[in-house]
């Protein structure tokens, strides 16, 4: 029998996400072997008119491309799945890959090669900006390895946080957005951290479950040259199959101009693959009341109760500080107690101590107030 679970979830998708109306064209694309969201998503679609399109990926396959692209190819390919994504009105992408690190040993140049053909002008640039779009993971053995759960208690504790009243979340998120629109100053501290930047004159940007799910976060982008101090953060990350962890990041002027972490060479690789990888393209303070602890993935690591990151490369468009690159690298911090604790400061003021929002406006986005 179909877990109704996974039914509300495909509801949730079609009909809060991307909102699909009767006419419109949505891509639905698996990274993985799970058939039950996918189907239950077709269905959704279909009754509320849309036109539903299947793009089925093996995270082995693409490897097995990778390891041997070629620039003429990739540029193909990239040209073939633009002219798909061009006829699209939505995108609903569920990531479930059986084996997190199936790109590790993919060459840094491929890698290089794949961001800047194909994941830029196929994603970012045209589902990104052309389409309504949510991306999210769905839970499987890995997953639950990554979380040190089973795979039964991951199950539940993904359909608590991908089914949560993301409306309630919505309004609660109004006061931050409204703060930080007129703020200029920002201070974060914490255990190896102070970090000083203005965010004056860019957008904030609420993120409530219309374009990733698991959701929870409100993002801006720093000044681009305003950056400067240091932020030491403490959750691992897995970028192109490899972990990384304890990476701290020393700024000048809005450049990191000194980066360290468990593997030294690979991370400046990574900021090196062009001018605006050294800069940071977003800033955003996360809050989702389920997701306490890292499990290496992106989606989930950066809704964090409690949390901020603080991303080197690409800046949204919607929240636009100019910086402009091939990646776009969300690490994140956690500022709760059992993690080292942190503050951070608007405009000289204290607006979350420890993870917890301190002024009254913002208390509803607590834990708390968000279950």
């Amino acid at each position: 029998m179909k877990d109704p679970r996974i039914q509300k979830l495909a509801q949730n998708l079609v009909g809060y996400s991307v909102n699909v109306q009767p006419g419109e064209n949505v891509l639905i694309e698996m990274i993985g072997s799970e058939r039950d969201l996918i189907n239950a998503i077709v269905e959704e679609v279909a009754k509320a008119g849309g036109h539903p399109f299947v793009q089925l990926t093996d995270k082995t396959t693409q490897r097995a491309m990778l390891m041997n692209a070629t620039e003429e190819q990739i540029k193909t390919w990239a040209a073939i799945d633009l002219n798909r994504m061009k006829q699209m009105q939505a995108y609903i992408g569920i990531r479930a890959g059986e084996n997190v690190n199936d790109l590790a040993d993919v060459p840094e140049k491929n890698m290089k090669m794949y961001n800047a053909l194909y994941n830029h002008p196929v994603h970012s640039e045209q589902r990104v900006k052309h389409t309504k779009w949510v991306v999210l993971r769905y839970p499987n053995a890995s997953m639950a390895q990554l979380a040190n759960t089973s795979t039964e208690a991951f199950e539940d504790f993904y359909f608590d946080v991908c089914n949560l009243d993301y409306a309630k979340m919505d309004r609660a998120q109004d006061a931050l957005a409204d703060l930080m629109k007129r703020t200029d100053k920002v201070r974060i501290t914490g255990p190896g951290t102070d970090l000083q930047f203005s965010i004056k004159g860019i957008d904030a940007i609420k993120c409530s479950g219309q374009a990733n799910i698991p959701d929870g976060e409100v993002y801006t982008a720093p000044v681009r040259d305003s950056v400067n101090g240091v932020i030491s953060y403490n959750a691992a990350s897995l970028y192109n199959g490899v972990t990384f962890e304890n990476v701290v990041f020393h700024f000048e002027n809005g450049k990191i101009v000194k980066a360290s972490s468990n593997n030294d060479e690979r991370i400046n690789e990574i900021l090196n693959s062009d001018e605006g990888a050294r800069y940071i393209g977003e800033f955003a303070i996360g809050f989702n009341p389920y997701i306490l602890h890292p499990m290496k993935d992106t989606l989930f690591d950066e809704k964090i109760a409690g949390s901020l990151h603080f991303t080197p490369g690409q800046a949204y468009e919607i929240a636009d500080n100019g910086n402009r690159s091939s990646i776009h690298w969300d690490l994140v911090l956690i500022q709760r107690p059992e993690y080292g604790g942190g503050e951070i400061y608007f405009d000289d003021v204290l607006i979350r101590k420890d993870g917890i929002f301190v002024l009254p406006e913002l208390e509803p986005l607590n834990p708390e107030n968000l279950k």
